[in-house]
């Protein structure tokens, strides 16, 4: 990951993603200032390459992650309206996007219509669920065992820029 790259990517995509409609007349918005954590989906970077030209066809407008993995990593969970830049698999940016609904269920309650809108293999609830019941188990920054009653934030974006 190359900070110039992201940065440069940052000022581009904050104009280009239309972050302050009203610039000349209020000066930046605290979202146009404020430069969003640049990160990647999946943990590998073929995963990373893979669901980020879902997100680029417009086929991916959603994800989810294990909540024990944000409270074991001390992170905070996103809320509607952050901003993150995308990146792909080598770590250079790709796409700015923006958070428009977050839930938490348990994992053996989350809809078909989330599966669907992440967009992978066949986009099916039992993909769905077999793809991220591997991934959680393979990946957990956390110590507890799967369960299908664990907590998953559901998160739901738009794109609002693309390289």
């Amino acid at each position: 990951m190359d900070q110039h790259e992201i940065d440069a990517f940052w000022g581009d995509a904050r104009v280009r993603g239309h972050l302050n409609r009203t610039g000349f007349y209020t000066g930046p918005t605290v979202h146009e200032s404020l430069q969003p954590p640049a990160w990647s989906f999946g943990a590998t970077p073929e995963q990373a390459d893979g669901l980020l030209a879902l997100v680029l066809d417009g086929t991916k407008t959603a994800t989810a992650g294990a909540l024990w993995d944000y409270e074991a990593e001390d992170e905070a969970l996103p809320e509607r309206g952050d901003l993150s830049i995308i990146l792909d698999g080598a770590g250079h940016p790709r796409a700015l996007i923006r958070v428009t609904d977050v839930q938490v269920l348990p994992f053996d309650q989350v809809p078909a219509e989330h599966a669907w809108l992440e967009g992978e293999d066949d986009r099916s609830l039992e993909s769905w669920r077999r793809i991220h019941e591997g991934f959680f188990r393979e990946h957990a920054s956390h110590e507890r065992e799967f369960s299908a009653d664990m907590p998953v934030v559901l998160e739901r974006f738009e794109v609002l820029y693309k390289r």
